[in-house]
């Protein structure tokens, strides 16, 4: 999965999670998709706001020196 923005994963999840809660009669195999693409959206996510962490962190100790 190509790296995205945080706003744009965090667009994709919801409309994963508004898919979920708009089924009447899921199907099994389409819903197992979106738990593996919300879970891969998750993980860049993750990563994306550590990375974010650590620049504040960086940021942070230069203002302080």
């Amino acid at each position: 999965m190509k790296q995205e923005n945080l706003n744009q994963n965090l667009k994709k999840l919801n409309q994963i999670i508004e898919w979920f809660e708009n089924q009447e009669d899921l199907d099994v195999e389409l819903g197992l998709k979106k738990v593996k693409e919300g879970m891969e959206i998750i993980k860049d996510l993750k990563k994306r706001l550590k990375k974010v962490e650590n620049e504040f962190e960086e940021i942070k100790k230069e203002v302080n020196e």
